[in-house]
């Protein structure tokens, strides 16, 4: 037995095996997965064409595979060293001895195969597109810390979550509703991405240290603290300008502002990331920025589906 393998075995009486799986999927963040889904499915109710089944499996599906994906990141980060006794964030599972590797894996595994059938049934509704969403949606999940070369080991992993959490989930939840994919859905997309990616900023500007010690390259360790907390910021007034050109120039209706009644949460998250504190005081701002991410959507979605139900 590897030294891996004995030190994942050695769990603490105090943690029981329903709290240790708990800590694996990390329920706090799977409120971020919902948003994409709230967001085009009121893309589809604006074009006329939402379907309840199809909504409700595009955010089952999607449930999974942020599951799947945290269950990747517990178990393929402790492998690779990047999560050690010295991790500053939320404790992990695996690196804890509380779950072994292969236990996480196979537990991987079988939400991913949920996953993939829920995929078939989608596939049945909106054709085979939907087969090459789920593999590719599958595959960066577990790339983004597992593989040869994951994603997030090379400074790539915020592009890999506006991706997938912002363009493919929001087209993909409105493409198996209408069966095709309009304008509005890309633009809707786009903050959904923009807060989603932040997440991920927080995380990695809190990690830097132990991430470059682990020779973990991520787009904080390549552009520093600066560099950092300026991309939060970028990424959040590009999220909150969206709603405006929507307004101004698609004539979604002065509703679509209905997002910035988070305004002042964006501004006290703000004041978190900009101070100079970092390792645990991030924390705070992490749970807050996944927060935000969630209220966003959700005021969205009812910013642009408020005026077409008035007239329904």
């Amino acid at each position: 037995m590897s030294d891996m393998q004995a030190g994942s075995s050695v769990a603490s009486p105090a943690v029981s095996a329903g709290s240790a799986w708990l800590m694996a999927i990390r329920p706090r963040t799977l409120p971020v997965s919902i948003g994409p889904v709230l967001v085009g499915t009121a893309v589809a109710f604006v074009e006329g064409g939402v379907r309840l089944g199809p909504a409700l499996a595009a955010g089952l599906g999607a449930l999974l595979l942020q599951i799947g994906s945290n269950f990747a990141n517990d178990v393929y980060d402790f492998e690779k060293g990047a999560d050690t006794a010295d991790r500053i964030g939320p404790p992990r599972a695996t690196q804890l001895g509380l779950l072994s590797p292969a236990e996480v894996k196979r537990a991987m595994m079988l939400v991913f195969a949920l996953a993939t059938l829920v995929g078939v049934y989608l596939t049945l509704v909106a054709g085979p597109a939907i087969i090459v969403i789920g593999v590719v949606s599958i595959a960066a999940a577990i790339a983004y810390t597992g593989g040869p070369w994951p994603l997030g080991y090379h400074g790539l992993g915020e592009v890999a979550v506006f991706i997938f959490f912002g363009l493919v989930a929001v087209l993909g939840t409105t493409f198996v509703q209408l069966g095709s994919v309009p304008v509005l859905a890309w633009w809707a997309a786009l903050p959904v991405g923009f807060l989603a990616s932040t997440i991920l900023v927080v995380n990695n500007l809190r990690d830097i240290e132990t991430d470059e010690r682990a020779g973990k390259r991520t787009l904080a360790v390549r552009l520093g603290r600066s560099g950092t907390r300026w991309g939060w910021i970028l990424l959040v007034l590009g999220a909150y300008a969206v709603p405006v050109v929507l307004w101004l120039s698609l004539e979604v209706g002065i509703w679509a502002l209905l997002p910035w009644l988070t305004a002042p949460l964006a501004f006290s998250l703000w004041r978190v990331v900009s101070r100079k504190e970092d390792g645990p005081a991030l924390n705070e701002a992490l749970a807050g920025t996944a927060k935000l991410g969630v209220l966003f959507s959700l005021f969205f979605a009812l910013g642009i589906s408020i005026p077409f139900g008035f007239c329904a």
